[in-house]
This record gives structure tokens, C-alpha cells and sequence, in this order.
């Protein structure tokens, strides 16, 4: 895979100075921020009940990811994962028991996360779409709560993806083929495999093409009320009706954020005329998105990018849209 640092698609950046972020990580839900040293030396590896067999760690996953990004990537430099968790499961060693939860002492106490998302940026190679400076990352997300651990040892679930992050406001950019929802392995190696094989394959042009199209089709107010309307109604429809009119994965709280940023977001808002590129609707819907747990996150990152290039298509092709006002 070949790639240019630096190359402008866009040549107005949007100075450092200028943006204002809002948030700083690519997540936050109910999660925290955790090192990879943490996960290592601090938490126990959850295993099968019935043969007693060791799952994945987290730790062992986001290392993995390193070595095939060291890999593929060698002329960059990857910056130390940005890890974040959440689901805590708590415990306590033999010794320990009986004894009240105040007065256990640190070596006493036994813990792992169920839920686990990371993100490894490749901040060297840079493009810019729309006046965003947008880095190469690479990550992924696991969660306990999907694997049967009451039962033998069988094939583990992770999800895997490459795609940008968007640095004014640290939002994921994540396209249809740089995403796989269910890699299923029995192995740290066929982990290996399936990372080398996406990331590999992934069609950078492609995606950076398509975001920037982006930004050539605007809503008008109207319009953007309409949509608005349309995503409310189309939670309540029966599922062939859903199915119909495409997927929309954003539920209605973070549809009050998309809202609320619609005339507040600080680099994202509507412009001076009331209108609104598809590509900082595309920005909002990926903002409001960081409100969703780690095991939903991504497929409605996904979900937001197919969603405004469905829309793009059917404001370029003046072709009827289920949830447009054209």
C-alpha cells in the first residue's frame, strides 16, 4: 500500500490556532483512558469455564495491530495506541475473601475490562479534505459480553478498521471497506492475518474522494428539518419498512446533539445563509456518535458515512430519497 504524506486535496487548512475542540478522544460514552502497560500488567485474561482455555487479552490484540501497522507502514512512525474501556468487572484474590471491600489492599484485587477500543494513528501521514487536516489511523474495538465464557474455547469476535481521523475535532472517518464488523479467529496469528488483509486492501483514494465530494452538496434549512423529521419517523417504521429506505443507526438522543451542533458546533455549525455542507453533517452525525458504546460505535460510524454519500447521490442525481426534501 502506498501513501503520500502531506498531499493536499484541499489546499485551505484550517489553521491549529483556529480550531476549537470540543472533545479529545475518538470515544467517550461511559469509557476512560487506560495505557497499554495497564493491560498488560494490571488486569487478568478471562478464560472459557469449561476447559479453562484463555481468551485474547485486549492486550495481546492491540499489540498485534502494532506489529502489522510496524509492518506495513515502515516508514512511519505510530503513535502509542489511544486505549479506551469500559465495563469494569471486578474481583479478589483466594485470600481475600470474606474480607470488606474497604480494607482489601491493592494486590488483593483482581480486574478486566469487558469492553475495549483503540486507535493507533499514523500522525505522519496527513491529508487534507475540505480544509481538515485528517491523519491515517488504524484500530479496533472487543467485547467480552459477545463471547459465550460459560462454554469451551471456540472462535473469539473482534472488530477491526483503518480509515482517518479528522483533527479538528478527533471524529473517526471510517468507510464501508476499511471496516469489518465480525473477524472471527481462534488465534492470535489469524488476527494477525485478517488486520494485514483489511488494512492491506483498503482503498485510500477512494475514501479521501469520496469525503471530499462532501463538501459540493449543501441542505438548506428546510431540507435539514425535513431530514430531521424523516430520521425521527424512521425509527418507528416496521423493519421491511426500514430496510426499504436504507439504514440509519443514530438514536434520538444523539439526534438532539446533531441538532443542538447544527447551530452551535463551533466548526460544523450551519453556515452564515442557514445552510449545511454534507460534510459537516457527515462531522455532526460522527461527534453526536461518541456518545454510543464501545460495541455499537463503529457500526454507526459506518453507517453516518453511507448515509451522507446515499444522500450526495441523491442530490447529484436529483434522484427520490426517502428522507430528502428534494
Amino acid at each position: 500500500m502506498e501513501l503520500v504524506i502531506n498531499s493536499s486535496i484541499n489546499d485551505q487548512v484550517i489553521e491549529e490556532s483556529e480550531v476549537i475542540n470540543k472533545t479529545s478522544s475518538f470515544i467517550e460514552a461511559n469509557t476512560q483512558k487506560v495505557s497499554l502497560d495497564h493491560l498488560k500488567k494490571d488486569c487478568i485474561i478471562p478464560v472459557f469455564s469449561k476447559d479453562n482455555e484463555s481468551t485474547i487479552s485486549h492486550y495481546q490484540f492491540i499489540n498485534k495491530a502494532y506489529e502489522v501497522v510496524q509492518e506495513l507502514f515502515p516508514d512511519f512512525t505510530p503513535k502509542e495506541p489511544d486505549i479506551r474501556v469500559s465495563h469494569v468487572v471486578k474481583g479478589r484474590i483466594p485470600s481475600a475473601i470474606g474480607k470488606p471491600a474497604k480494607d482489601l489492599l491493592e494486590d488483593e484485587k483482581t480486574l478486566y475490562y469487558e469492553r475495549c477500543a483503540f486507535l493507533i494513528e499514523l500522525h505522519q501521514a496527513k491529508e487534507v479534505i475540505n480544509g481538515n487536516t485528517l491523519t491515517l489511523s488504524v484500530g479496533g474495538v472487543r467485547s467480552y459480553n459477545q463471547e459465550n465464557l460459560y462454554s469451551k474455547k471456540s472462535v473469539e469476535k473482534f472488530k477491526i478498521f483503518i480509515g482517518y481521523q479528522n483533527k479538528v475535532c478527533t471524529n473517526l472517518c471510517v468507510s464501508t471497506d476499511g471496516f469489518t464488523n465480525e473477524v472471527r479467529i481462534s488465534s492470535v496469528n489469524e488476527l494477525h492475518t485478517d488486520m494485514y488483509n483489511l488494512f492491506s486492501n483498503y482503498d485510500r483514494i477512494k475514501h479521501l474522494s469520496l469525503m471530499e465530494k462532501m463538501n459540493q452538496f449543501h441542505l438548506n434549512e428546510n431540507q435539514f428539518a425535513h431530514l430531521i423529521g424523516k430520521i425521527r419517523m424512521y425509527q418507528y417504521l416496521e423493519k421491511d419498512d426500514q430496510k426499504s429506505k436504507g439504514r440509519f443507526l443514530l438514536n434520538d438522543g444523539q439526534m438532539n446533539s446533531v441538532v443542538k451542533d447544527y447551530y452551535t458546533c463551533p466548526n460544523f455549525s450551519r453556515d452564515k445563509n442557514r445552510n449545511i455542507s454534507l460534510w459537516n453533517l457527515y462531522n455532526i452525525f460522527t461527534e453526536a456518535n461518541k456518545s454510543s458504546y464501545i460495541d455499537s460505535n463503529l457500526e454507526r460510524n459506518v453507517n453516518a458515512y453511507e448515509f451522507i454519500n446515499m444522500t450526495a447521490n441523491s442530490l447529484q442525481n436529483n434522484q427520490p430519497n426517502w428522507f430528502l426534501q428534494l
